[in-house]
C-alpha cells in the first residue's frame, strides 16, 4: 500500500486495515515456519505495510492531541 492511499482512510479503515494485516502476517509466519511459504518477500512487506499504517495513525493521535490541548 503507497501511503497517500493510507492517509486517505478513516480512522475506523484504519484500525481495520492494521488488523487484517496483522493477522495475514501472521499466517504468512505460519506457513515459513511449516516451509509452506512460497514467497518469502511477502514478509517484509506486510511487515513494512503494518509500519506504515501504525505511523499514520500515530501523526493523527499526535495531531489530535495538539488541537485538544
Amino acid at each position: 500500500m503507497d501511503i497517500k492511499d493510507i492517509r486517505k482512510l478513516s480512522d475506523e479503515d484504519l484500525k481495520k486495515k492494521i488488523i487484517s494485516t496483522k493477522e495475514e502476517l501472521f499466517t504468512k509466519r505460519m506457513q515459513q515456519a511449516n516451509g509452506t511459504l512460497e514467497k518469502p518477500k511477502e514478509l517484509y512487506t506486510l511487515r513494512k505495510t503494518v509500519a506504515k499504517l501504525k505511523t499514520v495513525q500515530r501523526e493523527r493521535e499526535i495531531e489530535e492531541a495538539r488541537n485538544n490541548g
